[in-house]
């Protein structure tokens, strides 16, 4: 054997090793170890990206030619269009009687064109739009730009609720982590009078999470997933929306209090965080008796989120 043909047969297997340990990421991500430096959410943060290096090692097999690492490669491939092969999919049918259209979205306080935001919002002709980071005076401008299309709303501290339908029942959510001072009040639930049924509409903000030298910190966003997944739970209303910036993809463990007992969307990636190159969906709708039937990416506002519009069907 040549150098070329030892080179090539040493790339081949290297590939088809690589491909063997991206395949084990994937589908068993769950195994990674959350402890320290929480690698497990890390991860499962950017789960979808894996798909990058898995068109990588595709294109140096065909280069080399190695049936090896072609073969192996097949492994990542079966195991990402598993988990995400499905969200590339068209979205299906409108939703049609039992159909409710929702847009979520992290306004931003420091959002410097509120009325743009909200105008951007009104385009999806959404029944619910559910709104974080609501401070003075931006919140004064929603209020007015949406009264007309959406004469319902409730806001309790830095979250809001604005319906086409009518509202009940509104109050605050206690989703607060331990030791975090202050005033903090994101999260609030009301009961949606909409015309195809009842619906429990819970709207929340997750605390922040941040990557630094010692790994993810998530402990906060964690506790208080916890507490918003046992309000759900305890949830009598049968029919249930989630609306939230919920600092957490769908894959995260971090989350699992809330992925356990909702729905999430089955077709739409719809990344939405950062706004100027979006990585990861941390804004999420999430549904109980419904079907978050398809999640779509709205265009930018004056945020450093990406707003998120998601068509539920009733059960």
């Amino acid at each position: 054997m040549g150098a070329w043909g030892r080179r090539g047969w040493e790339t081949g297997h290297a590939v088809a090793g690589c491909a063997v340990v991206t395949a084990g990421l994937l589908a068993w991500h769950g195994a990674v170890p959350n402890t320290g430096v929480r690698l497990g959410s890390l991860l499962e943060s950017f789960l979808p990206w894996l798909g990058v290096v898995v068109v990588a090692l595709l294109c140096v097999a065909l280069l080399r030619r190695s049936a090896v690492a072609l073969v192996a490669v097949m492994l990542p491939v079966a195991a990402w269009t598993h988990l995400f092969g499905g969200l590339l999919l068209p979205a299906s049918a409108e939703p049609g009687g039992a159909g409710v259209v929702v847009v979520q979205h992290n306004v931003s306080d420091e959002n410097g064109d509120p009325a743009g935001t909200a105008r951007v919002l009104m385009d999806a002709e959404p029944d619910l739009i559910a709104l974080q980071e609501l401070v003075p005076p931006a919140l004064t401008v929603y209020e007015k730009a949406f009264a007309a299309r959406y004469p319902y709303h409730a806001v309790r501290g830095t979250v809001g609720l604005w319906s086409r339908h009518p509202l009940g029942d509104a109050r605050p959510l206690d989703i607060r982590p331990r030791g975090i001072e202050g005033t903090w009040q994101r999260g609030l639930r009301a009961l949606v009078h909409t015309p195809r049924g009842e619906v429990a509409a819970y709207v929340a903000h997750l605390p922040s999470v941040r990557v630094g030298p010692r790994g993810l910190a998530s402990s906060r966003r964690d506790e208080s997933a916890r507490l918003l997944g046992e309000a759900v739970a305890a949830e009598r209303t049968r029919s249930v929306v989630l609306m939230g910036d919920l600092n957490g993809t769908v894959h995260d463990r971090g989350l699992a209090p809330l992925t356990t007992r909702l729905e999430v969307a089955e077709r739409g990636l719809a990344f939405s965080f950062p706004a100027s190159f979006p990585l990861a969906r941390i804004d999420q709708v999430m549904a109980r008796s419904a079907t978050v039937a398809h999640i779509r990416s709205l265009p930018r506002t004056g945020s450093d989120h990406l707003p998120v519009a998601a068509h539920l069907t009733l059960r």
